[in-house]
């Protein structure tokens, strides 16, 4: 695979498991180029032209020849200078061809309010007015926007520069994965959950969360008692950026939501959803990026890309190499000759 193969891949994953459904993000993507077509010429210039095909602004290559074969990466949750200098090191007897990080960088982190949109569309799925989301909403990518603006965006990349190591992100993209399998594994154990503890326990069989749990960082109750009924579940805060209004949860529980599902949650947050006695179950912010980050990653070695993890990450693979032609024939045969022995 090159590296613009594998950042094309990450896109189309993130829209096919975007909660929104991906009638609704290619309608966003339509938009976007309208408004495009209109801009002038000199407006044009400075625009981002990744949105015409990019929906997830934090999802995109930094540095490197998008053409460069891919052969063996070094990935992680958080990719920066000191991976950067490991994964020089480990260049020296394995060649590392491409960073993939899943926390944004550069452009990546400057944009990583204009993701955030999706967020109220997401609540509405669940019964919030995509009024009263947007509304909230707005503030907290406010927030979130001077947050990030005083941040050094480009230190890691210009050290990826300097050492010649081609690197790119996929947060959303990668969120998206993780919240719609949550999203169906939760479904597909609905019956085994009826109280948050269920939930709970439910959580910690997949091995991301039971690794997490040994080192104390596991599946958790914010807010809420175990004993309470889980009723109906949202996954709102599990892609989508970063954490949206802490006023937000008035409104899900006026829709009838119980129980919400995140990767981490403020103080100020988990107070708001006690305020409205909702149940918060975090899942885990590594954890969950994780699991999102090994669906993605199975993919790639699913193509012949070798892949290294580090940082945070913990790997673990869901797929299993398909035998060989050859390998299964000689089963067949040896299959053959046994039955043949055994009749005699």
């Amino acid at each position: 695979m090159t590296i613009n193969q594998i950042y094309k891949l990450a896109i189309r994953l993130g829209i096919k498991n975007d909660l929104r459904g991906q009638k609704t993000v290619r309608k966003r993507l339509k938009k976007v180029k309208q408004k495009y077509n209109k801009l002038s010429e000199e407006k044009k210039k400075c625009f981002d032209q990744e949105k015409l095909e990019n929906p997830y602004s934090d999802t995109r290559i930094y540095f490197g020849d998008p053409k460069k074969k891919v052969k063996r990466i070094l990935t992680g949750i958080d990719m920066e200078t000191p991976e950067l200098l490991l994964a020089e090191k480990i260049s020296k007897e394995k060649p590392i061809d491409l960073i993939i990080s899943h926390h944004p960088l550069g452009i990546g982190l400057a944009a990583l309010h204009e993701v955030m949109k999706m967020q109220a569309e997401i609540l509405s799925l669940y019964g919030v007015p995509i009024s009263s989301a947007q509304g909230l909403l707005h503030i907290r990518i406010d927030e979130v926007s001077r947050s990030v603006n005083s941040a050094n965006h480009n230190r890691t990349i210009d050290a990826a520069r300097m050492l010649d190591l081609p690197i790119m992100s996929t947060h959303t993209a990668a969120d998206n994965l993780v919240a719609t399998f949550l999203k169906k594994y939760i479904k597909k154990n609905k019956k085994n959950i009826e109280t948050v503890e269920d939930l709970l326990n439910t959580l910690e069989k997949l091995p991301e969360y039971q690794e997490a749990k040994k080192n104390k960082c596991g599946p958790r109750l914010f807010a809420g008692k175990k004993s309470n009924f889980a009723g109906k579940i949202a996954l709102t805060e599990l892609t989508g950026g970063t954490e949206g209004s802490k006023d937000i949860y008035e409104k899900m529980a006026q829709a009838g939501i119980d129980t919400v599902v995140g990767m981490h949650m403020s103080e100020e947050h988990k107070k708001a959803a006690e305020k409205s006695h909702l149940n918060v179950v975090i899942a885990g912010h590594i954890s969950s990026d994780s699991i999102g980050m090994n669906l993605f990653l199975d993919e790639l070695e699913k193509k012949g890309v070798e892949v290294i993890p580090c940082s945070g990450l913990i790997r673990v693979k869901r797929f299993k190499k398909k035998k060989s032609r050859q390998r299964k024939t000689r089963k067949r045969k040896n299959s053959k000759r046994k039955k043949k022995r055994k009749r005699k």
